[in-house]
């Protein structure tokens, strides 16, 4: 057999075995191991003459040497230069006393016939080589977080029970069910790269007999339907984890799953009882429920430590000075829905696991269509998994000590790969303010002039022929009533806080995320006139310490029913019917 690649499991064994020292000192066959050394030599055939009595010298030996116990304490003593380096598991220190208790277990080929169990974790390992074949006795293998993507199912020990490839590249399955160990009863492919439907083929009887737990957690399965109809064949099966896929998003996901497969036990590391069996009976008979879609509902509410902006307004009294209004509101991303139901057009920009920087503004399109495009900048991934999204805006509000936005949004995602991707990303939270300046209109010059002669030589005439009637009085007080009318300029828009909120707990079994996001303390723009001596007397004790800005933001992903026993003795499959 040739040396083992240096990315294969292989010779990150032998690599392991050589930092464990499993023949250097106080370990293995030396000098200092007198007895075990000696063991493994010819016994002398001594004749009455010759030499010297051999008891005595087995004697002699002992009392030269190092006893076990004291090797042992070389080992355990964390002070020694022989203590196990750091990260080994229980297994390492087994063998270290193994070295020293039966050396000649772990010498030569006698060594692979001691595993039962092969633990290698995080070694950069790309290929699963012949070399484990060595192995004859070997029946767990775990090589989680790797950077496997292919394993041949004939370099496997045939007397294999337990497989372990969570944390891997592995990305199609053909290869490892050429031929598959035969007892295999646990096979872990969590945290891959698989996707249907052409890996659910391999996922039946034919390969795994006897499977009694699968993980296939967050990978990107979307064919609930399709990989329920090849699980059902593995009539063994009692441990199944599939969080983290994208179908596991979809509401009918769990109910759909424990009444298709009834000698389930934990699905999703939750315990199936006989109440929820009960509840979903009757809905794996109805395929036509299940619809490739999830719902998720959006909520804000109260805004809080927005500044009063009163105070920091420039305050002058004459026509020249605009009448300022501020008003305030909430965006949020969502992934891109497939269908726009109100008809309206906006830009999709691209949203990356990573971190945003705090955009400055808000597209000025977003008060009409309740939409903006994203102004965030993702910062350089080594692994980018971007995903349509759109920014969602909450109408906006006047400012208030606390200000309510009362906004619930309900929406639909059939993109449940893109879903799947922006809640592992999380959604960017920012409260926004908007400044409008409003101008008093001024007549036309012209027409003003004109309209004060008339009225003029109106005055004229009317004081020529007598005093002014009282109703042309009346008239004329009731036009210098009328009220100023103001042009509006194009809001603006400032961003006063940004934070990403986490999402990445609703791809396993939790349904809700609520939380206040905490933008902190804002520093308010200085008064553009200070205020005067009787202004600060009169503000003198009404000062309150400052408060941070907050707001209320809530999202949840529909899971129907929210949770077993929540409904009557109606099954879930009528009542699931009656709300389609």
């Amino acid at each position: 057999m040739g040396a083992p690649t240096p990315c294969s499991v292989s010779a990150a064994f032998w690599d392991h075995l050589r930092r464990l020292g499993l023949q250097d000192f106080p370990c293995g066959l030396g000098s200092w191991n007198k007895s075990c050394f000696n063991a493994h030599r010819s016994p002398r055939q001594g004749q009455p003459g010759l030499g010297p009595n051999p008891a005595r010298q087995e004697e002699a030996l002992l009392l030269d040497e190092e006893s076990p116990e004291v090797l042992m304490e070389l080992l355990s003593d964390r002070h020694s230069p022989w203590a196990l380096p750091p990260g080994c598991s229980p297994q390492d220190q087994h063998l270290r006393e193994m070295a020293v208790l039966a050396p000649e277990l772990v010498h030569g080929s006698n060594l692979f016939q001691v595993f039962r169990s092969l633990r290698i974790t995080g070694k950069g390992v790309e290929e699963v080589d012949k070399g484990l074949l060595q192995f004859q006795q070997l029946e767990e293998l775990i090589l989680s977080a790797n950077q496997i993507s292919r394993i041949t199912s004939a370099n496997l020990p045939r007397t294999l029970k337990v497989l372990e490839l969570c944390c891997n590249a592995v990305g199609d399955l053909q290869d490892l069910c050429t031929q598959p160990p035969p007892e295999l009863q646990h096979l872990g492919l969590g945290y891959n790269r698989l996707c249907g439907p052409l890996q659910d083929k391999y996922l039946t009887v034919d390969f795994w007999p006897n499977l009694v737990s699968l993980d296939l957690s967050f990978n990107n399965f979307t064919d609930l339907l399709g990989l329920v109809s090849q699980l059902s064949s593995l009539q063994k099966l009692r441990i199944l984890v599939l969080e983290g896929n994208p179908l596991a998003l979809i509401p009918t996901y769990r109910g759909f799953l424990v009444d298709s497969l009834p000698k389930l036990s934990i699905l999703d590391d939750i315990h199936v009882g006989p109440d929820e069996r009960h509840q979903f009976h009757g809905l794996a008979r109805q395929p036509e429920l299940i619809r490739s879609e999830a719902r998720v509902v959006v909520s804000v509410g109260e805004i809080k430590g927005v500044p009063d902006p009163s105070t920091y307004q420039q305050l002058e009294v004459g026509s020249e000075a605009p009448v300022i209004t501020y008003s305030y509101c909430v965006t949020y991303e969502f992934v891109e829905e497939e269908d726009i139901k109100d008809g309206s057009s906006t830009e999709v920009t691209e949203i990356h696991q990573s971190p945003v920087v705090a955009t400055l503004g808000v597209d000025s399109s977003a008060q009409n269509t309740g939409e903006a495009e994203s102004q965030q900048e993702p910062a350089a991934t080594e692994d980018p998994k971007a995903h349509a999204a759109k920014v969602f805006v909450t109408p906006v509000k006047p400012w208030a000590d606390t200000i309510d936005c009362s906004y619930r949004k309900e929406h639909t995602a059939r993109d449940l790969v893109g879903l799947k991707s922006y809640l592992a990303a999380g959604t960017i939270v920012s409260v926004v303010e908007e400044k409008v300046l409003s101008w008093p209109v001024d007549a036309d010059p012209e027409e003003s002039a004109v309209t004060k002669g008339k009225a003029k030589q109106g005055l004229q005439k009317d004081s020529a022929k007598g005093s002014v009637p009282r109703d042309k009085q009346k008239k004329n007080k009731k036009e210098k009533q009328k009220p100023c009318e103001f042009r509006s300029d194009p809001p603006i828009r400032r961003t006063l806080g940004t934070r990403r909120v986490t999402l990445e707990t609703l791809l396993t079994t939790e349904d809700l995320v609520a939380t206040v996001c905490d933008f902190g303390i804002l520093i308010t723009e200085q008064p553009l006139q200070l205020p005067s001596l009787e202004e600060k007397e009169s503000k003198k004790g009404k000062e309150k310490s400052p408060v941070p800005l907050t707001v209320q933001f809530q999202l949840q992903l529909l899971r129907w029913p929210l949770a077993a026993g929540t409904q009557s003795q109606e099954s879930v499959a009528t009542v699931v019917g009656k709300t389609q």
